[in-house]
């Protein structure tokens, strides 16, 4: 399983209607998609902007090819990319133990 992590920044005040946003994407969207496995999101504490978005797939290729390369992502980035003040930072894990 490959754990992709989000990093995201959201428009100040935005808190409530990104987090909206960022469930009915993942559930009407990618979670549809081949290899999705399961999601989570986390708001810091600290930071009232900032979002870590952690989605699990089977295999790196199911999120780097056949979402990204699918009408799929253009749907995702629709409703999640009218809130972001930054480009989000993506990143890729395997686990380890």
């Amino acid at each position: 399983m490959i754990l992709e992590v989000v990093d995201i920044r959201i428009q100040p005040g935005q808190q409530s209607a990104f987090e909206e946003a960022v469930v009915r994407g993942v559930t009407t969207v990618i979670s549809k998609a081949v290899g999705f496995k399961g999601y989570t999101v986390r708001h810091s504490i600290e930071t009232p902007e900032r979002y870590l978005l952690q989605i699990q797939w089977e295999t790196l290729e199911n999120h780097t090819v056949d979402f990204r390369g699918s009408p799929a992502f253009a749907e995702w980035r629709a409703v999640v990319g009218p809130f972001f003040a930054s480009a989000p930072v993506v990143e890729h894990f395997t686990s380890v133990v």
